[in-house]
């Protein structure tokens, strides 16, 4: 119920905070604007810093829920990759945010007007998006093999072994949720650097316009998801 608690706090501050960066001033027009929407970015990563670091340790306590999160909506955990968001929607992210802006502001584009947006990006920023991508997928495929090996060994040690021996040593049940904790870790230590190096390779106006397009997209699978389970339990 601790977790359970903070993630609601968490989720309405963030509400709050993308508040804050839509009445940001963009294209930032000074440089006090483009300090302000730089200070603004710094404030959401700290954030989402502050988020994993105590889903960190309410992994350590009682991994199995963490992995379950029941304070999530069945659509939610419909779309989980080990007990959160796949790191790769961030990049899916920015190539669907980039294509709405450019199609939006393509007569001034053909005219030579620069937007500063998302859909604005540089030849080098798309370059810099693609390998990070492919090297996403790869450390995200990694991470999945060794949820898959973790998952092998407890089928393997749950037949092999007298079932009544595996619950009666705690001992050896710990060794092996241990195990499960640091596939969370990894999942989640993926998750933030993600969006730091997406966030890293974009200018304060296109960072700013990415973290809302990720927040928003948060709150409204969350939205989808609580009506769907509202229908459910009154059908």
């Amino acid at each position: 119920m601790g977790f359970h608690r903070f993630h609601d706090t968490w989720f309405g501050q963030l509400h709050l905070l993308v508040h804050q960066l839509t009445k940001a001033p963009r294209p930032p027009a000074t440089q006090e604007d483009h300090h302000h929407l730089q200070a603004l970015v710094r404030k959401v990563m700290t954030h989402y810093d502050e988020y994993f670091r105590v889903k960190s340790l309410a992994a350590k306590h009682d991994v199995l829920s963490v992995f379950s999160a029941p304070w999530c909506t069945s659509l939610e955990r419909s779309l989980h990759w080990i007990a959160g968001w796949r790191p790769t929607t961030a990049f899916h992210l920015v190539y669907t945010e980039a294509s709405i802006l450019f199609e939006s502001h393509i007569v001034d584009i053909l005219r030579g007007l620069r937007t500063g947006d998302l859909g604005d990006l540089s030849p080098a920023q798309f370059s810099r998006v693609n390998e990070l991508q492919c090297e996403t997928v790869q450390e995200e495929n990694a991470i999945t093999d060794e949820l898959s090996q973790w998952q092998a060994c407890i089928t393997i040690s749950a037949v092999s072994d007298d079932a009544g021996d595996i619950v009666g040593t705690s001992v050896n049940v710990d060794e092996k949720i241990e195990g499960l904790v640091m596939v969370v870790a990894k999942a989640d230590e993926l998750r933030l650097k993600t969006i730091r190096r997406v966030v890293d390779l974009l200018t304060p106006q296109q960072a700013v316009e990415f973290l809302i397009a990720a927040a928003q997209l948060q709150f409204g699978i969350r939205g989808w998801g609580s009506d769907h389970d509202r229908q459910r339990e009154n059908p």
